[in-house]
């Protein structure tokens, strides 16, 4: 039903992969940049800086005939000599995808990201009016855990974040299905 097609954007290596999705992540990330930005983000006008700066954790979200669905990529990792404990997602989805694909995609990466990379927590920081967001995370068992008050700030104005997490034991011990 769905693809994640690595986006690597290495300017230091100078190495790149699938880089022909960028204009369809630049428009995506476009169309809802209030939910994804804050007053500090710097990159609506250079969307290979954002690529860049989660590289080489960064997908696109395709169907399996290849049709643009959004993005995901990971940051923010915890751990060491090895061992990855924690990671922050960030995701973005095509209106035509919400529903049915979203949930089913969110879940095959999770798994994704719980099976490759070993992590026994993924985090997310939702602004609190991002309530698609906030529904699809809790379809795929992420529990609110708080909210960072005046965490940032949008439009001028302080804003918070709500902080949900999905624990590794959880996700096994319920079965969270595909």
């Amino acid at each position: 039903m769905c693809k994640f097609i690595q986006i690597i954007y290495d300017t230091n290596r100078c190495f790149y992969s699938n880089l022909h999705y960028i204009p369809q992540i630049r428009a995506c990330y476009l169309k809802f940049a209030k939910y994804l930005q804050d007053d500090f983000a710097e990159y609506e006008n250079d969307i290979c800086s954002y690529i860049e700066s989660f590289s080489p954790y960064f997908w696109a979200i395709t169907t399996r005939d290849n049709k643009f669905m959004g993005f995901v990529c990971l940051d923010n990792f915890v751990g060491g000599k090895g061992i990855c404990y924690s990671a922050d997602l960030t995701t973005c989805f095509e209106k035509e995808a919400w529903g049915v694909f979203t949930r089913y995609s969110a879940k095959f990466f999770l798994k994704k990201a719980f099976d490759e990379f070993g992590l026994k927590k993924i985090n997310a920081q939702v602004f609190p009016d991002n309530f698609r967001i906030k529904t699809l995370l809790k379809s795929c068992g992420f529990v609110y855990e708080s909210t960072l008050k005046s965490a940032t700030q949008r439009g001028g104005v302080a804003q918070d974040f709500d902080v949900y997490a999905l624990y590794r034991s959880y996700y096994y011990k319920n079965e969270v299905k595909l």
